[in-house]
């Protein structure tokens, strides 16, 4: 009897520290993530510059894009729509086919995953687009939505967008250890955490029919080593150049999307492919 009571109560202190330790890292956690939020705070405001139009009118026979997602997709942080990651999309889209673009955003800012449905409801019923750029993902992982729902959420929103006739091409939740003014240890959490995320949506996609870009391995070393060139005035949406390195990135899978390449580089993954994890 002796001997029980010594076990339960040793297992009783472990569980206790357990229970105290985790409560403190949470609230570590918590107090990190609210001084990275006054750091960061809002000074471009909530409204990415107006990029819809035919791109490269004169070429004619436009292609129709279009982008649905978070802020990275509606393309908070450029100062120019030439600039936002639709115009950069669309401007490689007509050089490579020698067709206009006519782009539509769809895109919110401060979008989850959850809510990619509301944005293709709000499309028009005819709507038809050629292909579809999906970005989103980062404020799943900011608001702790489980990746298994997250995943979920834009697996329908793929196969939706492929039964409306589009092409789909995802870019994969960008590595949030790249955001220098969120201290550690929450950097580090926050990187783990949008990989995880990451690997979850590229095999969602896939599984979807449609085409994952990894921007933490294609575009993601450019924000990491150079953040005050790829990163705008909030140092956590992309600058100019930051989303002309993210539409590079994700130009190759675009046009293979539309038949127009055969190879796809590193960090590309088509339909039927199983993604690399990591």
């Amino acid at each position: 009897m002796r001997r029980t009571r010594l076990v339960v109560t040793a297992t009783l202190t472990v569980t206790a520290g357990t229970a105290l330790t985790s409560y403190g890292a949470r609230e570590l956690l918590h107090r990190q993530a609210a001084v990275a939020r006054r750091l960061i705070g809002k000074p471009l405001g909530e409204t990415p510059p107006d990029a819809d139009r035919v791109w490269k009118a004169s070429y004619g026979d436009p292609l129709d894009l279009l982008l649905i997602g978070d802020s990275i997709a509606a393309g908070l942080g450029a100062e120019r729509r030439k600039d936002t990651l639709g115009g950069r999309l669309a401007k490689g889209l007509a050089k490579h086919t020698g067709r206009a673009v006519r782009l539509r955003t769809a895109a919110v800012v401060g979008s989850e995953s959850a809510m990619l449905a509301a944005q293709l409801d709000g499309l028009p019923a005819g709507y038809r687009p050629d292909v579809a750029v999906v970005v989103v993902g980062g404020n799943d992982v900011t608001h702790r939505v489980p990746v298994a729902q997250a995943a979920a959420d834009l697996e329908a929103a793929v196969r939706a967008l492929r039964e409306r006739g589009a092409e789909v091409v995802v870019g994969t939740c960008p590595d949030l250890g790249a955001l220098r003014p969120v201290p550690q240890p929450l950097r580090s959490l926050g990187s783990r955490a949008s990989r995880q995320l990451a690997a979850a949506q590229a095999a969602a996609t896939v599984r979807a029919g449609g085409h994952a870009v990894s921007l933490a391995r294609v575009v993601g070393p450019f924000f990491i080593t150079n953040p005050d060139e790829m990163f705008s005035l909030d140092r956590f949406h992309p600058s100019a150049l930051g989303y002309r390195r993210t539409a590079a990135a994700l130009l190759p899978s675009v046009l293979t999307a539309l038949g127009l390449h055969d190879v796809v580089p590193f960090g590309h993954v088509v339909p039927g492919e199983r993604p690399r994890v990591g």
